[in-house]
């Protein structure tokens, strides 16, 4: 059974005074230095012709007065937040330096229909002038949206530091985590902030302050490692996504993994790792990812990693993803317009990948199994192609009819693989870049959830409310759906007969189809195509979903 933790969605009653109020602050370092492969301040080297720049992030948490952070001391100050508690912090004098009440609420009166942001200067020194934005949240939101409407978060805080070329800049959020949590807020504001980066110019030294401005402190300082390493987990699932293909090749990621392995263990946690690569995976019966990958330079990897947690574990559980790291579409290749930006077809692996980090940071008390399928769907003399047969690890024949519907394949492995193995699963989580169909079923900021059981179901949805990665579920039949797989010479086809007939949905129950038939347990497919990537960018999407799921603290 799922741990789930819900934070209260009362109407907070705000009473400002400067003794009240603790505040959380987080500052994210962005500062230039050669490209690296995560979001810590480890360096590497690229072999590039390219100048290489790569943001690195420094979190600290001080208190919400201190004097080196005074609009004196920085050059902006971005305050987030409803309408009401914005302007009874104003009345209260907190924000310190910023002592013109009455030129601030009427720059919150400015935003037109009470939502949106503006932007003034204000004088607070001679000859100093500092750069304030107000951003307002709407004060009511539909029941498939988060009650903050996070991603409004994640726009205000991208928009604020893209236009702002300030050294450093304070990032208030004023009564927004008694009803949402200061780790969801962390992931919104994670999400605005790119690590990834090969533009040759230079930038400077830079640093967002972010502090949570809330009355009860104690219930805020108990979540201030969370923000910590769910900024890191967002940052680095995006980070991976951004990754050029020639970075990213399957032998990087897997150095990747190693070094976060290292990393956790460092940390004091019990996690091992383990791999099977190239040939490995044909002599053992990984079909379906050893025939993705296996015309790619460098070959496909199965990868996995296990948690145990120091505390007895409420659940097991285990974490599939899927890792193209790019598709071409292989022998049924992509069109020019189709391929630009198919080096997010690894964004399912990189979110789980962040989850997991985080889960184990924050000493989520549940067994995991994370399973990473990578390959690269290349084309050539090797590839596989329409009309081969492939046998996955749960043992049934597939005969392939689209070689662009490869996730489905790389997954099927994955699922047998935990489901045969791992005794005592509770639950199977699969998430993917799976079906352009997605973004027409559920949208760009929903992604479409499958689970077979109805209660996991309302749980996912409940989890993507609560951590701001929205999801919604899709048409759940896989007995009216099955014949769209329907082979003459195989147990199943990889890709439908009709593509107007839920694909969607018929894409997650192949990966189904491959679970082991005395598995038990439950099953989740997150189908993220749409979220994964906005305006040529990883998001991050992912990471608060599975935390949420997990019963992670702070989600």
């Amino acid at each position: 059974m799922l741990l789930v933790r819900h934070w209260s969605t009362r109407k907070p009653s705000f009473k400002y005074s400067s003794r009240s109020y603790f505040a959380l602050t987080t500052t994210l370092l962005l500062a230039s230095r050669s490209f690296v492969p995560s979001c810590h301040a480890f360096s590497r080297t690229y072999s590039t012709s390219s100048a290489t720049m790569l943001s690195a992030t420094q979190l600290t948490f001080g208190t919400f007065n201190d004097e080196s952070l005074s609009p004196t001391q920085t050059q902006a100050t971005v305050i987030i937040g409803k309408k009401e508690p914005i302007q009874k912090v104003l009345a209260s004098g907190l924000l310190t330096g910023l002592q013109d009440e009455a030129c601030l609420n009427a720059l919150v009166a400015s935003i037109d229909g009470g939502t949106g942001s503006a932007t003034t200067l204000l004088s607070v020194a001679p000859q100093h002038y500092h750069r304030v934005t107000i951003g307002l949240l709407p004060d009511k939101v539909s029941r498939n949206n988060h009650p903050l409407s996070v991603h409004k978060i994640t726009e205000m805080v991208a928009a604020a530091c893209a236009s702002d070329s300030s050294q450093t800049t304070r990032l208030l959020l004023v009564g927004v985590s008694p009803t949402c949590s200061p780790a969801v807020l962390t992931c919104a504001i994670a999400k605005a902030l790119p690590l990834y980066s090969r533009k040759s110019q230079t930038t400077s030294e830079r640093r967002v302050h972010v502090a949570f401005v809330e009355e009860d402190s104690g219930a805020v300082v108990t979540l201030l490692k969370d923000c910590e390493a769910v900024a890191h987990a967002v940052r680095l699932a995006a980070d991976l996504v951004d990754r050029t293909p020639e970075e990213l090749t399957t032998d990087a990621y897997a150095e990747e993994v190693q070094r976060i392995v290292q990393e956790l263990v460092a940390d004091g946690a019990s996690v091992t790792m383990t791999q099977m690569v190239g040939e490995e995976l044909n002599e053992k019966g990984y079909g379906g990812l050893y025939g993705v990958g296996k015309a790619a330079t460098c070959p496909p990897r199965f990868i996995e990693v296990t948690y145990t947690p120091t505390r007895p574990a409420t659940q097991k559980v285990a974490l599939v993803g899927k890792g193209i790291v790019y598709d071409t579409g292989g022998l049924s290749l992509k069109p020019k317009e189709g391929m630009g930006g198919m080096k997010m077809d690894m964004g399912g692996s990189a979110g789980l990948l962040g989850a997991f980090y985080a889960a184990v940071k924050l000493q989520t008390p549940v067994h995991l199994t994370l399973v990473l399928c990578l390959a690269e769907n290349a084309i050539g003399p090797k590839a596989f192609r329409n009309d081969d047969i492939l046998t996955l690890y749960s043992g049934k024949a597939v005969e392939v009819n689209n070689c662009d519907a490869e996730g489905r394949l790389v997954l099927g492995d994955g699922v047998a693989h935990v489901t045969k193995h791992i005794e005592n699963l509770d639950l199977v989580v699969d998430m993917a870049t799976l079906t352009g169909a997605q973004l027409v079923a559920t949208g760009k900021k929903h992604a479409a959830i499958l689970a077979n059981q109805e209660e996991l179901e309302r749980r996912a949805v409940a989890a993507g409310l609560r951590s701001g990665d929205l999801c919604y579920p899709i048409l759940y039949a896989p007995e009216l759906l099955k014949q769209e797989f329907n082979s003459k010479v195989a147990d199943m086809k990889n890709s439908v007969k009709d593509r107007s007939n839920a694909q969607t949905s018929c894409a997650g129950h192949f990966i189904e189809a491959h679970l082991a038939e005395d598995y038990k347990g439950g099953w989740i497919h997150i189908d993220m195509a749409g979220p994964a990537w906005k305006d040529d960018r990883g998001t991050g999407y992912g990471v608060g979903l599975v935390l949420s799921l997990l019963g992670a603290p702070g989600f």
